[in-house]
């Protein structure tokens, strides 16, 4: 018999030797802190999409007055409001 055909005979026999994993402590604390760098930067990314959410908010909600300071039309500071958050 081949040897790419090994697996597949053990898989058709029944005779598939158990899975044990052999998870190391180092290795559990690799995943552990790559799951935790992924879920800071998942935490960041939606801090600063909600902090640009009251920006916009916020700029929607100034008067007229307010918006000419800073050099904006009103229909400027609706378009801005308007954009999607990944913009």
């Amino acid at each position: 018999m081949r040897p790419d055909h090994t697996a597949a005979t053990q898989c058709l026999t029944g005779t598939i030797p158990a899975f044990k994993p052999t998870a190391r402590a180092s290795d559990t604390a690799t995943i552990r802190q790559s799951l935790r760098a992924q879920f800071m930067a998942a935490a960041s990314w939606i801090s600063c999409q909600m902090e640009r959410r009251r920006s916009r908010r916020a700029l929607v909600e100034m008067t007229d007055d307010q918006l000419k300071d800073i050099g904006l039309s009103r229909g400027e500071a609706h378009s801005e409001y308007m954009r999607h958050l990944w913009d």
